[in-house]
């Protein structure tokens, strides 16, 4: 099954890095989701445990977690890493 997000290979290798590198435990996947945010919604990214709620999805052994009531709002989105001069983050496309 194709998971409803894409993460495109620089955003999965910064992932990787940070899952290896800055002590997240191993039980812990992905968490992309929403928030309220005015009129709209705002994106979030962090770690978490699977919840019973959760729709669980693997990228490239990755473990991806989304909320079923959320993944109406993050089908199609694809995140990407963004490294230059004037920053450096995830970014929702």
């Amino acid at each position: 099954m194709k998971p409803p997000v894409e993460i495109t290979d620089t955003a999965l290798k910064e992932i990787k890095n940070i899952l290896k590198n800055k002590g997240i435990p191993e039980e812990y996947g992905l968490r992309v989701g929403v928030r309220g945010a005015g009129c709209g919604v705002a994106f979030k990214l962090g770690f978490d445990k699977k919840k019973e709620t959760d729709d669980e999805y693997f990228v490239d052994d990755v473990q991806v977690l989304i909320q079923k009531k959320e993944m109406m709002f993050l089908v199609g989105k694809k995140i990407e890493f963004y490294d230059e001069t004037d920053g450096r983050g995830f970014v929702f496309v």
